[in-house]
């Protein structure tokens, strides 16, 4: 794999991993629009890549919201030595590992099923359209919640919303702010909320998928200049995305993701790609 190709990969899952435009279905759009054939027919090779750049975007979104992450886990893990009332940042701490309880098993029920869903260039167009125009939707909703309003309920749905992003051109951050802005949760406050959902499924799915983890050592450079584009883009991605919602609303994702989907559909049809 040239290492031009490595960056330009690492980079854009960095950045659209947090983005609600689909991380996935950019790594699946990019080599098909390029006509790249980088892993020559190795899904190994090509599995094991992936894994590196979501280790490296998870490092990334963890340098960044490092002070979230230990906040809630102090509270988490000391209501779970006192047992007191589940309040304020330990509430916060169980709502979020809910959430990951149905993620998890969804994402283990569909790697058991199939190992690629990026396959199908015309599914992963039409989902950046549809679950585009959801989130345009869902973002004309009244800021009604916080938070602290939330229940087990909500961070269960949650859960189940950011299953759904399995499927590339969907986006786990996209389905799942679409869902915490349906609730009425602030952008801004939803997009912190989805960003520390997605740590421990990044981080878990990188784990399932590491024990095969094999890279050849003439891939070594690549794989290494991949990982470390994608954690710096991703930290990027994240400060960026929280700063932009705290000033404007989501139509602009809606936009791109609509152009892109019509225009990748467009290619199929006319049998250009």
């Amino acid at each position: 794999m040239p290492l031009l190709h490595a960056f330009f990969l690492g980079l854009l899952q960095g950045v659209t991993e947090f983005l609600p435009v689909s991380s996935s279905g950019h790594l699946a759009l990019a080599p098909w629009l390029f006509g790249w054939d980088d892993f020559a027919g190795k899904p190994e090779l090509e599995n094991a890549f992936d894994v590196a750049l979501h280790l490296g975007t998870l490092a990334g979104a963890v340098v960044y919201l490092r002070s979230d992450i230990v906040r809630y886990a102090t509270a988490g893990f000391g209501w779970l030595r006192k047992r007191d009332r589940l309040a304020g940042d330990a509430a916060t701490a169980m709502f979020l590992l809910v959430t990951a309880v149905p993620t998890g098993l969804l994402g283990v029920g569909v790697l058991a099923v199939t190992e690629d869903l990026g396959d199908r260039i015309w599914l992963v167009a039409l989902c950046l359209i549809l679950f585009g125009l959801l989130l345009g939707w869902a973002d004309r909703r009244p800021t009604e919640r916080s938070l602290s309003d939330l229940g087990m309920g909500h961070a269960v749905l949650l859960g189940v919303a950011q299953g759904l992003a399995f499927q590339p051109g969907v986006s786990r951050s996209g389905v799942t702010l679409t869902v915490a802005r349906f609730f009425g949760l602030a952008r801004e406050e939803a997009a912190r909320l989805v960003f520390l959902m997605s740590l421990p499924v990044i981080a878990g799915a990188g784990l399932i998928k590491a024990s095969d983890l094999q890279v050849p050592s003439g891939w070594r450079a690549a794989f290494l200049v991949g990982t470390l584009a994608a954690a710096v883009s991703g930290w990027l991605a994240v400060s960026g995305m929280i700063r932009l919602v705290a000033h404007r609303n989501f139509d602009s994702f809606v936009v791109y993701r609509v152009l892109l989907g019509s225009g990748v559909l467009l290619l199929l049809a006319s049998g250009v790609r």
